[in-house]
């Protein structure tokens, strides 16, 4: 029985001993950090630039030239001749209304003014006659002052009457509303059948090439304002186009609610929004300061916190940023804290970099190409 036991534990023995023979020591894992490749269009030195700085200015884009077209008579509206989004020409008729009752009021008119025509007419004939028979001792100076007063008064009655045949006429034409310039129509209020009373909205009229930034800056920013100064702003359902212009007038009087100035800013870009009431923010370019800056893809943002991956000593290192304001002008963030002018960083960094990675700088991928077509065409000869 003592015999086996010693054989069993002699046999574990040798097992063991040919397990721990058969490991490679390579087989241990590499903890060593993977060198990071990278070209230097992948890089990016931070330098000092002009930041602008400014107030910040919001409101929307409205046209300086538009129109809002009521009724001047009460009508029923007969027919509406445009629709929202169409664009009209100075004189088109667009909204046409019933003129019955005021073509009537035209004709009563007119027939007036062709009886105190006529009235005129016989109280002047009947002023010669007397006045050739005074002069012949025929009649009395108090029957000539008469017939004066007579033909006097038919005077103010033609006068009158003819008052009457242009306020008609003028009602007449108020009953076709008609575009006063040329734009597009915006807002259509009324259709046939509507009761038009006077001075009810029917529609608008605006002219897209006369599109403005209207913009409001807060109260205590006022100081810094002064018409000519350029502006950067962007426009809502425009992405990341920037749009410029200058101030063109400033509203000194502040807003009762909301403590904010009113401004005004003219495009001074070719291309401008066609549509109005669009939302747009930016700033007012009220001066330029050096300071140091870095491109929103280049910062990687945790939060309310962003860092960047620099490059030092062919070394890879988070650094933690300070950022001031964003430039409206180009897009880069001010770095107030966390890197010097000459750092280098990477420019679109990724989510697999490492804090303490070794980096290697490669060739440019321009001269890397280049080589290998020499390299190809060398081969061919």
């Amino acid at each position: 029985m003592l015999r086996k036991t010693m054989l069993v534990l002699a046999v574990a023995s040798a097992l063991v001993a040919c397990s721990k023979q058969g490991k490679d020591p390579k087989d241990a894992k590499d903890t060593k950090a993977v060198q990071l490749q990278v070209a230097p269009e992948d890089l990016l030195t931070v330098q000092s630039s002009a930041l602008a700085s400014g107030p910040v200015i919001t409101g929307s884009v409205q046209p300086e030239r538009k129109a809002d077209l009521r009724a001047e008579v009460s009508a029923v509206v007969l027919q509406v001749l445009k629709e929202n989004g169409e664009a009209v020409k100075r004189g088109d008729v667009l909204v046409k209304l019933d003129e019955t009752a005021i073509r009537d009021s035209l004709s009563s008119a007119e027939a007036s003014a062709r009886s105190a025509t006529q009235a005129l007419e016989q109280s002047e004939r009947q002023l010669e006659r007397l006045k050739t028979l005074r002069a012949s001792g025929m009649t009395s100076a108090q029957a000539l002052d008469d017939a004066e007063v007579r033909r006097n008064s038919a005077q103010s009655e033609v006068a009158a009457a003819r008052t009457r045949v242009v306020q008609a006429r003028q009602q007449l034409a108020r009953t076709q509303v008609r575009a006063p310039f040329d734009g597009v129509v915006s807002d259509r209020k009324v259709s046939a059948g509507d009761t038009a009373a006077v001075g009810k909205e029917m529609l608008k009229v605006i002219d897209p090439s006369s599109m403005r930034f209207e913009g409001r800056v807060s109260s205590d920013k006022v100081s810094q304002l002064k018409v000519g100064l350029p502006v950067s702003f962007r426009v809502n359902g425009y992405g990341d186009q920037e749009f410029r212009g200058t101030i063109k007038r400033i509203d000194f009087a502040a807003n009762d609610v909301t403590r904010q100035v009113e401004v005004l800013v003219s495009f001074a870009n070719a291309t401008q929004p066609k549509v109005s009431g669009l939302y747009a923010e930016g700033r007012v370019e009220a001066e330029n300061v050096a300071a140091l800056t870095l491109p929103e893809g280049a910062l990687v943002k945790a939060g309310d916190k962003a860092y960047t991956w620099r490059v030092k000593d062919r070394t890879l290192n988070r650094v933690d940023l300070t950022l001031g304001m964003r430039d409206a002008r180009t897009g880069n963030y001010e770095v107030r804290g966390g890197l010097a002018a000459g750092d280098t960083v990477m420019r679109n960094p990724t989510s697999s970099l490492k804090d303490g990675q070794p980096v290697a700088l490669a060739a440019t991928r321009v001269a890397s190409t280049s080589a290998t077509t020499a390299a190809a065409a060398a081969q061919g000869k």
